[in-house]
């Protein structure tokens, strides 16, 4: 074991101290925050480096930041419907306001199913890495069957008692990524002070198809959205700061991962477990990296999908005005989930999963610029107008890795 494996394990384990220390977990604001944060920097962690290497080589940090970005305009105008439309929509909203709330809790249920897919994918794509086996048929069976297994668990009224994972998880993903930074910061200044830190040019595509590749990838800094959905908890300003502060501090973390694991990019995805290259990548860093990232990863996407399930059913039942019951909608998403797996490969996934989060933010996004419209607020409308636009962009030219 060397030197940068004991400061990743010491970090970690301090850093879980910290974090699920009493004074920590009883703080009302972090809670509020770490929701939301655990959300965006969940599996869009485990797979932002090698994707973004592939997309845009050297530049990665460059299109992260324009995904922070992107994820920065949505979130605010999910915070401006936080302050401003949440009132109104408790209080016998106008028709197009209540209707545009609706397509939005059924855009919602749509990018919760395929975000089921998503994190169970990854989920079961890292748990076989420890049996070494990577071919995508495998990480199919495996996902569906975990995926069948929490549909069966909801549809009989279960899936809450899994909800205890999240709580383990956020502490356990967090402090592993102290404890990573701590580790890649170590194995750079090691390198420097050795004469053998290189940041070489790295081959990655071009062009419009690099864009489009990188509309594609919204989904990696996913999870805001979830602060307009705790109001029974925290009230609204609470909300609005922590998420806020959810989103600087994601970004924060993103572009330093991204600027720390640049020089062991390789370029291309391997055509098979190209999901889990972050592993392979990062494997000169130290013995303990890959297993670590494995726990995370297993840790993450689990709870990741119990919330999205426990969502979709629970959307997909006030859309229906109660004609399908939560449990029933648990049923749905994990059938939705499965048939999404075996048509589409884990960056096909990432796409659509893409694609239905930003139809849900252009509904959202439309809401807020009606909101600011009729409050006469013009350049906030103007601002909510041009998220729309991108949404409608996204969900046009998106296109998928191609491994």
């Amino acid at each position: 074991m060397t030197v940068v494996d004991v400061a990743l394990l010491v970090t970690a384990i301090g850093f879980g101290f910290i974090l699920f220390s009493p004074h920590l977990l009883n703080s009302r604001r972090w809670r509020a925050t770490v929701t939301p944060l655990a959300s965006i920097i969940g599996s869009g962690f485990l797979v932002a480096g090698p994707i973004l290497a592939h997309a845009a080589g050297n530049l990665a940090w460059f299109g992260m930041l324009a995904l922070c970005g992107t994820a920065a305009l949505f979130g605010s105008a999910i915070r401006h419907n936080i302050q401003h439309v949440e009132a109104e929509l408790a209080d016998h909203p106008p028709a197009v306001v209540a209707r545009l709330e609706r397509m939005s809790s059924i855009a919602l249920s749509i990018a919760y199913f395929v975000s089921i897919a998503y994190y169970l994918n990854l989920f079961a794509a890292f748990g076989l890495r420890l049996a070494d086996i990577t071919a995508s048929v495998w990480v199919r069976a495996a996902s569906s069957m975990v995926i069948g297994a929490l549909g069966a668990v909801g549809a009989f009224g279960g899936l809450r008692a899994l909800e205890r994972l999240e709580v383990g998880a956020v502490g356990l993903k967090l402090a592993v990524i102290g404890g990573l930074f701590v580790a890649l910061l170590l194995a750079s200044a090691i390198d420097i002070s050795h004469g053998k830190f290189e940041w070489g040019a790295l081959p990655h595509t071009h062009g419009t198809t690099e864009l489009r590749i990188l509309l594609g990838l919204v989904i990696l800094v996913q999870g805001f959205e979830t602060s307009r959905y705790l109001g029974e908890e925290y009230d609204r300003a609470t909300r609005v700061r922590t998420m806020r502060w959810a989103q600087l501090i994601s970004t924060a973390i993103y572009l330093a991962f991204i600027l720390l694991v640049t020089r062991y990019f390789g370029g291309d995805l391997p055509a098979q477990s190209g999901e889990t290259a972050i592993i392979d990548m990062l494997r000169p860093v130290g013995i303990a990296i890959g297993p670590m990232l494995i726990l995370i990863a297993l840790a993450s996407q689990l709870s990741a999908a119990v919330a999205d399930m426990n969502g979709a059913g629970g959307l997909l039942s006030e859309s229906s005005g109660g004609r399908i019951s939560p449990n029933i909608g648990h049923l749905t998403a994990a059938v939705v989930a499965i048939g999404i797996t075996w048509a589409a490969n884990i960056y096909e996934i990432i796409a659509y999963a893409s694609r239905a989060f930003v139809a849900y933010y252009a509904l959202q996004s439309a809401q807020a610029m009606l909101s600011a419209w009729g409050a006469r607020q013009w350049r906030r409308a103007a601002l909510f107008a041009c998220a729309i636009l991108l949404a409608v962009v996204i969900i046009v030219f998106a296109k998928a890795v191609e491994a």
